[in-house]
């Protein structure tokens, strides 16, 4: 199974200037999102604790002539530091974040015997708690805006049963809960609020460690589309729903998945 060339990404002159954050945004999905939103001229912030990749990243951007994005390295498992960080990162832009997207997750494979207090714990401190602690940090700035759009990456993993990763299905599945329980409050200040779920994206990561014969298969079959997704793909429903064509959009779960689930 290949992937056919991505056709030219639409354009959102809204988006032009607009201050976006990105929580994981070095590698991967959220790479992707961080190239997207700067190819729109967007000025983007973003944290993730690969600095070689982030940096390559920035230093590619800024190369190609699209707004430089800030980045710092931050592990989002600290609150405080991730909070400080959107802070920090609207001062140096100099205004406040139009847009959230909150990418940043990980899915390491466990079973539901080796599981500890300790280790779920840990795994909602990545996967579930970053995202609420991200949006209370936003929403004031996004109310003196008079709007914005928040966008949550969920995962379409948990909703096909998979049951390589317990924790990472937990929290994933909150996702929806978060975005559906803060559509009514936020949208009182014309801010949306969304769900992207990707099915099973090829990214470095996934291509090293989980992709194989068995996996090629597992595509081929339950896919509806015959090409691989990649990152972009996730990317480009993210521009949609952060642009103004998307405004009467909030409380939904956008799937980007190939037809899978």
């Amino acid at each position: 199974m290949t992937s056919t060339p991505l056709p030219a990404a639409g354009r959102y002159p809204g988006l032009q200037g607009a201050r976006v954050f990105v929580t994981g945004g070095g590698s991967g999905i959220g790479a992707a999102i961080v190239e997207a939103f700067a190819a729109q001229g967007a000025r983007v912030a973003f944290v993730d604790v690969a600095e070689a990749a982030s940096r390559e990243l920035a230093e590619r951007l800024a190369a190609s002539g699209a707004p430089a994005p800030w980045w710092r390295r931050c592990d989002v498992r600290d609150i405080a530091a991730l909070q400080a960080a959107i802070s920090e990162a609207g001062r140096a832009l100099e205004g406040d974040f139009a847009v959230l997207v909150n990418n940043v997750a990980s899915d390491d494979r466990h079973t539901l015997e080796s599981v500890t207090p300790d280790y779920y714990d840990e795994r909602m401190a990545i996967n579930e708690r970053p995202a609420f602690f991200a949006i209370q940090t936003v929403v004031p700035g996004m109310k003196r805006l008079g709007g914005g759009s928040i966008v949550n990456l969920g995962s379409t993993g948990w909703q096909t049963k998979g049951g390589a990763y317990p924790c990472y299905a937990v929290a994933k599945s909150s996702v929806n809960g978060l975005t559906r329980g803060l559509a009514k409050p936020l949208g009182e200040h014309r801010i949306r609020i969304n769900t992207v779920s990707p099915g099973w994206v090829m990214t470095e990561r996934q291509l090293k460690l989980w992709l194989d014969a068995a996996g090629e298969a597992e595509i081929a079959r339950n896919q509806c589309l015959p090409d691989k997704l990649q990152p972009e793909d996730v990317a480009r429903m993210v521009l949609f729903l952060a642009s103004d064509d998307a405004r009467m959009c909030t409380a939904q779960e956008f799937k980007v998945d190939a037809g899978w689930s």
